[in-house]
């Protein structure tokens, strides 16, 4: 299945993780507690008394960063959305491949591959790594399970009070780590109703927001770009299956996407499934990874300076 949802900001807003916008302005992840700390004057004054003298005033700062925060995602909410499209595909692994199955039948079925990297530099315990080792593998003979998203929000939010008579560098900024947070809030909301309702592996999960930012739910969402995930031509591949233009999503020849508020990724619902960083890959596997791919080495390499 392949399902678009239109979110009104409003419904993504609480699946923000306050953290990283912080920390796109350059705050340390306990200046994003405010974000926890209930609007009386009372709570705020004791949030704000937790704080050394020396670091009240970054304190108060970001209080005040958080309120314009606020402020501004009301005004947005009133005019713009947030968009996912994602599909549920039966697949399975084969070595480092996930193989996807299309949704014809008989002689039309069709088979994407997907190659995907695995972890190669030395390590003192553990075994080395690939996604595709959460997925069922091809010789069981049994289908497995894999999801694809990609999640935007309205490119013009990106270019509020970016020029003219509206130019303002501070509410441009503003709006543009908001609209990174929200892109990022509306996969978190519809990773929780894949699990509990489209895919439904996970129908009577009841969890707090909160445990939701620490993932506590089963299964992982790798996103493109990210240590497990990091080549990022792997979007031209996604979108040839999902078609991001579906959602205003456009793929540079770089594989990356525009609008910059844009994620995209995998859905994998494996119990043990966890995140990892592929690292550093010699160039036996690049050879490899390029041929499964069908492309020159030297195309692909570009892709992966910092993995080589």
């Amino acid at each position: 299945m392949i399902k678009t949802i239109t979110y009104h900001l409003r419904d993504v807003i609480p699946y923000i993780n306050w953290i990283y916008f912080f920390h796109a302005w350059g705050f340390p992840p306990r200046f994003a507690g405010i974000a926890d700390v209930h609007d009386c004057a009372g709570c705020r004054a004791g949030w704000l008394n937790q704080f050394s003298e020396e670091e009240k005033a970054r304190a108060t700062e970001a209080m005040r960063l958080y309120d314009d925060a606020r402020q501004m995602l009301t005004k947005l909410d009133a005019t713009y959305h947030s968009y996912v499209r994602f599909g549920l595909y039966d697949a399975n692994s084969d070595g480092d491949n996930l193989v996807f199955w299309s949704d014809e039948e008989g002689d039309a079925k069709k088979e994407f591959r997907l190659p995907l990297l695995r972890q190669q530099q030395k390590k003192t315990e553990g075994p080395f790594l690939c996604l595709s080792d959460y997925v069922r593998p091809v010789s069981h003979g049994i289908r497995d399970k894999v999801g694809v998203f990609c999640a935007t929000v309205d490119e013009e939010i990106e270019h509020l009070y970016e020029k003219d008579e509206d130019y303002d560098p501070f509410v441009h900024m503003l709006c543009q780590t908001l609209a990174d947070r929200m892109a990022e809030a509306s996969v978190e909301k519809m990773h929780e109703e894949v699990r509990k309702i489209y895919w439904g592996y996970a129908p009577d999960e009841q969890l707090s927001i909160k445990d939701l930012l620490l993932e506590r739910f089963q299964g992982i969402r790798p996103a493109v770009g990210y240590p497990s995930l990091p080549d990022q031509s792997t979007n031209f591949d996604l979108d040839a299956w999902l078609d991001f233009s579906r959602i205003g999503i456009r793929i540079t020849e770089t594989g990356a996407m525009i609008p910059h508020a844009s994620v995209s990724g995998l859905i994998l619902a494996h119990p043990q499934a966890k995140y990892f960083a592929v690292g550093k890959i010699g160039e036996d596997q690049l050879q490899d990874y390029a041929s499964r791919k069908g492309k020159p080495v030297d195309a692909i390499r570009k892709f992966l300076t910092a993995n080589l």
